[in-house]
C-alpha cells in the first residue's frame, strides 16, 4: 500500500471552483468513514462525462470533491460492517461515488481516499487491473438500470423490493423473442448494454437480436465477443431508422437504448419502436438537450445516483430517495463480486494523475454535447486523440 495512507489526516483531492468554473487539487481533510462505510485508498480513477459536464457547468459549490469511478484498496472497516462481507484491509475494491453531481453536497472520487458504503462496492477479480476496474461501476450501474430495472428486462440477479410507489417489478423472464436496439453502440456505457442484454437472453432463454448504430470503423469489435451484435447501422446514414426498423408492418424493436439523448437522437430512435415498445434516454426532457413533442411512445429517463439511496437535488428537480433502487444497485454489485460476467471497457492510461485530469481529460469529453469532445490535435500528445470505444483512466497511487 502507498505510503500516503499513512501520511497524516490531509490528503489531496480534485476540489470544484464552482466561481471559475474548473477544479483545482488542493489539500483536504481525509474523510472519516462512518459505522457502515469502509476508508478506501484510491488506485485509479475513470473519467465519464457527467464529470465534465459537472465541473464546467457546476450545479455544487465551491469546495466539493468531483468525480464518480474508482478503484481502490480497503484501509479501514466502519464498526458496523458485517463481518462476513468479504472485505477486509488490502482488499481491492471499485466503486461509485456522486461527486459535484448535484445540488446537495455529496462525496467525490477523484481524491487519494474515500469513504464509502461497503455494500456498494465490488471486489475486484484475480486478473483485472485496477484501471480495468475504475470504469465498470458508473456504466455499469447505468445500463443494469435500464436494461432490467426500467426497461423489465430478466435480470442475473434478484433484488429485494419494498413495495414503494413506482416500484420496478422484476422480470419473471418469460416472453417471445424480441429485438433490442442501442443508439451509440460503441459508446462506453454502450458496450456494457451489450453484453448485459446479451446476460439477459442466458438466464431467461429468450433470444433477443441485437441492433446497433456506430461508425463502420467499430463494426467488427461490436460484432465479435463479448458484444455479438445480430445488425450494426453507419449512425451518420441518414435514413439509419428506417433501415433498424424496416416496415411498420415487419418492425419488431420492443427496447431501445439512446446512450446520445440530444439533438434529434430521441425522435429518431423512438421511431424504430413497435406499437408497445419501450426507450430508455440517458438524459432527461427537462435538461433541454433534446426536443420531442410528438412522440407516440415517451421515453424513460432516471439518475444513475438513484443507486445510492440518497436524495438527489438538481438544478429545479429533486430525484427522491428510492430504497428499492439502492436494493437493485447492492445486488448488481453483489453480482460483479460473485463473477458477473461483464468485461471492462478498453483503457487508455492518461499521464499526469490528478493534475492533468481537468487540463488533458475532462478537456478532452468537453463540457456537454457529443459535438464538444474533439481531440486537442494542436498538443500532439497521442493520448489526447479522439475518445472512441475506451475509457480515460488516471492513475492516482
Amino acid at each position: 500500500m502507498n505510503d500516503n495512507a499513512n501520511r497524516g489526516s490531509e490528503m489531496k483531492a480534485l476540489v470544484l471552483d464552482a466561481e471559475r468554473k474548473t477544479a483545482y487539487v488542493q489539500d483536504i481533510p481525509k474523510p472519516v468513514p462512518s459505522s457502515h462505510e469502509v476508508l478506501v485508498q484510491v488506485d485509479a480513477i475513470a473519467l465519464n462525462p457527467v464529470d465534465a459536464l459537472y465541473v464546467f457547468h457546476p450545479l455544487g459549490s465551491t469546495g466539493r470533491v468531483v468525480g464518480s469511478d474508482f478503484a481502490g484498496t480497503v484501509v479501514s472497516l466502519g464498526q458496523a460492517v458485517p463481518p462476513n462481507c468479504g472485505l477486509q484491509p488490502g482488499t481491492r475494491v471499485g466503486g461509485l461515488c456522486q461527486g459535484a453531481c448535484s445540488v446537495n453536497d455529496r462525496p467525490g472520487a477523484f481524491a487519494e481516499f474515500l469513504a464509502c458504503p461497503w455494500d456498494l462496492l465490488f471486489t475486484v477479480p484475480k486478473g483485472m487491473t485496477m484501471e480495468q476496474a475504475a470504469t465498470i461501476s458508473l456504466c455499469g450501474l447505468t445500463v443494469a438500470q435500464a436494461v432490467y430495472y426500467r426497461l423489465g428486462l430478466k435480470a442475473p440477479f434478484t433484488w429485494k423490493q419494498t413495495g414503494e410507489s413506482g416500484s420496478h417489478l422484476q422480470s419473471d423472464g418469460s416472453g417471445a423473442d424480441t429485438e433490442f436496439f442501442i443508439y451509440g453502440a460503441s459508446t462506453s456505457v454502450a458496450l456494457y448494454a451489450a453484453q448485459l442484454v446479451r446476460r439477459s437472453a442466458e438466464v431467461s432463454g429468450t433470444k433477443i437480436g441485437l441492433l446497433g448504430t456506430a461508425s463502420p470503423k467499430r463494426f467488427q469489435m461490436l460484432k465479435s465477443l463479448p458484444y455479438l451484435y445480430d445488425k450494426l447501422v453507419d449512425y451518420h446514414d441518414p435514413e439509419w431508422p428506417g433501415k433498424i426498423s424496416g416496415s411498420a408492418e415487419t418492425c419488431s424493436v420492443q427496447y431501445a437504448l439512446d446512450w446520445i439523448s440530444e439533438g434529434d437522437s430521441v425522435r429518431k430512435v423512438s421511431q424504430t419502436l413497435r406499437e408497445d415498445g419501450k426507450m430508455v434516454v440517458v438524459r432527461s426532457r427537462e435538461g433541454g438537450a433534446w426536443k420531442a413533442d410528438d412522440l407516440a411512445i415517451e421515453p424513460v429517463y432516471g439518475a444513475v445516483w438513484e443507486g445510492l439511496g440518497e436524495d438527489i437535488q438538481y438544478a429545479g428537480i429533486r430525484v427522491a430517495q428510492s430504497l428499492d433502487a439502492r436494493a437493485f444497485a447492492v445486488e448488481f454489485f453483489r453480482w460483479l463480486t460473485n463473477g458477473g460476467k461483464l468485461e471492462p471497457n478498453s483503457v487508455r492510461v492518461m499521464p499526469g494523475g490528478l493534475e492533468k485530469v481537468v487540463v488533458d481529460g475532462l478537456t478532452l469529453l468537453g463540457s456537454s454535447l457529443m459535438e464538444d469532445r474533439k481531440p486537442q490535435k494542436e498538443q500532439g500528445e497521442s493520448w489526447m486523440k479522439s475518445v472512441s470505444a475506451e475509457k480515460l483512466v488516471y492513475r492516482i497511487t
